[in-house]
């Protein structure tokens, strides 16, 4: 697929409006990627409505995690075989079906099966959407613009479910107007608000999203569908449940985990040996795609570890709603929004190297306070430090995902986007997992005794609180020492912009090699 650097061609050489294509794909797959962190705030509204668990309503999360993990390694597939705006068209569709019966089913608990179908159907549709964006992205823009390009998809990756339960929050809150409409603070507005994005970016994809990714017809083996399906389904699943039943559960922890690796090693196995392989882990053989997809990993972990304890430590430290947490967390997610692009464009000025340091520097840097913050830490001083986390996370994870595609050929892209999103949703699952045992676990061995709550209520609340704190601060000393291991990663990393192969006519035009 040749095309200059002024005029975008198709694959059959036929030019189209590529900045209408990229809003499109933006805008649909933001909405999208959105619902990743949107029920979060509503998981009590909806134990009320449905009359139903915390457990059972944290399925409408966990599920959702479950079925765009799994399709991250289908992905590559997928994108190879099916013409790339047949797939968006599908995915858009997909994705208004999931919405919408997610948002119109019926208040019953006898009905929340509905509710989750449409949550495993939305969630399927993202875990197309999301890394599909990524190998156009890489197809349509020259090397020398691609660090701008991928800044447009940190957008999506990093601002939509930062800003999720905010969003959610605020219309929780209370009934809105706007522009003489009235917002209803339903949680079914959390799913039509996105839904009417939804629709129209799915009326447009007919229009101007073009077919730009060369495709060829090979045959699906179905035995590494079912491994991929089968083995990082029941492999993330036991990690999700590691919250609520802990490490030492065997039946839903340990031995789903340890299936779950079986039978990834026996997919990557299979991989290694077929000749047109479903999923070419071979990617990794390059050693600068495995750094920098291992430094994307250790960004991931970083932000996680700060990012899912701060809302906790909020409400139950600070005695905050979940707007108001939300709210003191919104800067930082609006200040990862607006440097995505940034970041993009100075990779292609001075490469990832220089700036993955400095990003995982000021990530390590805006961590470490985190490890001594205290019951009466001012909100505003947590605002800016989360603030300051989010600008190294952005400075760093930009450019190496940049990198990461720019290493291998572009007929490689699928494969590896597939399998750095698979690494990178294998990550988070693994430290919202470790985080969460770790700090319930000091938590309970620090708490006060039962009696004292009797004897001394004051002093039990304010051992209660200690706990938590010390809790709270292992998890961020985690998290600071993710940001280390981070900024180790990026000393192995070549300097500069990479440009192997980075001509949209697939041809090497720098010494870079494959490993």
């Amino acid at each position: 697929m040749a095309q200059n650097k002024s005029v975008a061609l198709d694959v059959n050489g036929k030019p189209f409006n590529r900045s209408a294509m990229v809003a499109v794909l933006l805008i649909g797959t933001f909405a999208g990627v959105l619902m990743q962190t949107s029920l979060g705030t509503a998981i009590p509204t909806l134990m009320k409505d449905f009359d139903i668990s915390f457990a059972t309503a944290q399925q409408a999360t966990t599920w959702f995690l479950l079925a765009n993990g799994v399709m991250m390694p289908v992905s590559a597939f997928l994108s190879t075989r099916i013409k790339s705006k047949t797939l968006y068209n599908i995915a858009y569709a997909l994705l208004t079906l999931g919405m919408a019966t997610t948002a119109f089913t019926p208040a019953d608990s006898n009905m929340w099966w509905m509710f989750l179908a449409g949550r495993i159907i939305t969630a399927i549709a993202v875990g197309v959407t999301m890394p599909l964006m990524q190998v156009v992205m890489i197809n349509i823009f020259p090397a020398e613009e691609r660090g701008a390009a991928m800044g447009l998809n940190g957008i999506v990756i990093g601002l939509a479910p930062a800003i999720g339960p905010s969003l959610s929050g605020w219309i929780l809150e209370k009934d809105h107007s706007f522009l003489g409409l009235t917002i209803s603070n339903s949680w079914r507005t959390i799913f039509i608000l996105p839904l009417i994005v939804i629709v129209i970016a799915f009326i447009l994809s007919f229009f101007l999203v073009k077919n730009v990714l060369p495709t060829k017809k090979i045959k699906l083996d179905i035995l590494s569908f079912v491994l991929a399906i089968a083995g990082f389904g029941v492999f993330l699943w036991g990690f999700t449940n590691v919250a609520t039943d802990g490490w030492g559960d065997v039946k839903s922890v340990m031995t789903p985990i340890a299936i779950g690796l079986i039978v990834i090693l026996v997919f990557i196995w299979r991989q290694l040996k077929m000749k047109v392989p479903f999923m070419d882990v071979s990617v990794f053989k390059n050693h600068q795609f495995t750094i920098t997809t291992l430094a994307v990993m250790m960004t991931m972990m970083a932000m996680m570890g700060v990012e899912m304890m701060l809302p906790t430590y909020l409400q139950n430290v600070h005695g905050m709603t979940t707007l108001d947490s939300g709210l003191v967390l919104l800067p930082g997610a609006l200040m990862m929004g607006i440097l995505a692009p940034i970041t993009g464009r100075a990779y292609d000025r001075i490469g990832a190297k220089r700036l993955s340091i400095v990003g995982f520097s000021i990530l390590a840097l805006g961590t470490l306070p985190f490890m001594f913050i205290s019951t009466s830490t001012p909100s505003s001083f947590i605002t800016t430090l989360y603030a300051l986390r989010m600008f190294g996370v952005v400075m760093a994870m930009m450019p190496l995902m940049t990198m990461s595609m720019s290493v291998l050929p572009p007929n490689e892209a699928a494969h590896a986007t597939a399998s750095n999103n698979t690494a990178r949703q294998v990550a988070s699952s693994v430290v919202v997992a470790l985080l969460t045992s770790v700090t319930q676990n000091i938590m309970n061995n620090n708490e006060p005794s039962k009696a004292l709550q009797a004897a001394n209520p004051l002093q039990y609340g304010s051992d209660i609180l200690n706990a938590s704190m010390k809790g709270f601060h292992v998890s961020f000393a985690i998290g600071f020492a993710f940001s280390i291991i981070g900024i180790i990663l990026s000393l192995f990393m070549r300097s500069g912009r990479v440009e192997a192969y980075g001509t949209t006519n697939h041809v090497a035009i720098k010494n870079e090699k494959e490993d």
